[in-house]
């Protein structure tokens, strides 16, 4: 099926049942029958795996059973993802839940072994801007104090990845400014921030909430043009239109759900089921408080369908695509 033609059956699919007579529940009374196994591309412990557990923990109410992670850090999330498309069942039990924005990213750098059509994200769970971040210890006091210094010398910045929305915002900072950077990818966002608390790196990029209300580091600014968390981040600025840098908000942590294409072509009832109840998560009180318990940000909580989706990978992919060779080196 060609992409244009599966995008179609994607928004039809729901409503084809319907006009069909066909309650797109009824079909999938015994679905799920297992336990639904969840591929996480990245190691366990980091802003994926909180994510998924708080908005998992409550899924599965609505499924009838449990999810199950499982870890494959590696290759900046390629590892997880060509593991899910080659052994992924195509039976709508199997998903993959990543972050949107950096995994794109890694395949404008490179093309994985797959089509890119082969998957795609159909519920989306945040949108963490990416932000700026120093050790209360540094010098550098104000993101001005950081362009002026990046002048005068090449700062180095650490990154949890080198294809990630936060590395190409400051990238493209450093473009429009003319400061000087090298991006350090220390794999994961506790390394990224250790690697600027020790001294290692002179400032940090990372998804807000990664950062945020973390003892010793002080947020300078964010990749966006509204702060929804400014009683957690004061002083911090916003970059995007503070330094005129033309880009559209950055969310650095955008976690979604994704399935292989071929299971919701072969069983559109049973993908119904999964986007239905997956919507019924963002409205269920245990899912708020899951997330402020977890120490979360119910404010960056940002559901989004298949459309919300493709449109945020079609727009981080032609970003990525513009700024390919600062990500390239």
């Amino acid at each position: 099926m060609r992409k244009q033609d599966r995008r179609n059956f994607l928004k039809l699919s729901a409503a084809g049942l319907a006009v069909m007579g066909m309650p797109s529940l009824g079909f999938s009374a015994g679905f799920p029958e297992r336990t639904m196994r969840v591929f996480i591309p990245t190691r366990a412990g980091g802003g994926a795996d909180r994510n998924f557990r708080n908005f998992g923990g409550v899924w599965k109410n609505y499924l009838g059973v449990d999810l199950e992670p499982s870890f494959y850090p590696g290759a900046a999330g390629r590892v997880g993802y060509e593991t899910y498309m080659g052994k992924a069942a195509e039976d709508c039990h199997d998903l993959i839940f990543g972050n949107m924005g950096p995994e794109v990213l890694n395949w404008v750098v490179k093309k994985p072994s797959f089509a890119l059509d082969d998957y795609f994200y159909f519920m989306m769970v945040d949108a963490d801007p990416g932000c700026v971040f120093i050790s209360d210890k540094s010098p550098m006091k104000t993101l001005d104090d950081v362009v002026a210094e990046g002048k005068k010398r090449t700062l180095t910045v650490a990154t949890s990845r080198l294809a990630h929305p936060a590395s190409l915002g400051m990238l493209v900072l450093a473009n429009k400014t003319g400061m000087k950077v090298n991006l350090i990818p220390l794999s994961g966002g506790k390394n990224t921030r250790n690697g600027v608390l020790t001294g290692e790196v002179d400032l940090g990029v990372l998804p807000l909430t990664t950062a945020m209300r973390r003892k010793g580091i002080k947020i300078l600014g964010l990749f966006d043009e509204q702060n929804l968390v400014s009683q957690h981040t004061p002083g911090a600025v916003l970059i995007n239109p503070e330094y005129k840098l033309g880009i559209p908000p950055l969310a650095a942590g955008a976690r979604a759900f994704g399935i292989k294409t071929a299971a919701a072509e072969k069983h559109p009832d049973r993908f119904d089921k999964l986007r239905q109840t997956g919507e019924k998560v963002f409205s269920d009180p245990a899912y708020k408080e899951a997330v402020t318990k977890g120490k979360g940000s119910w404010e960056l909580i940002a559901p989004g369908g298949v459309e919300a989706c493709r449109k945020y990978v079609d727009n981080i992919t032609t970003l990525g695509k513009e700024y390919r060779s600062l990500l390239t080196g």
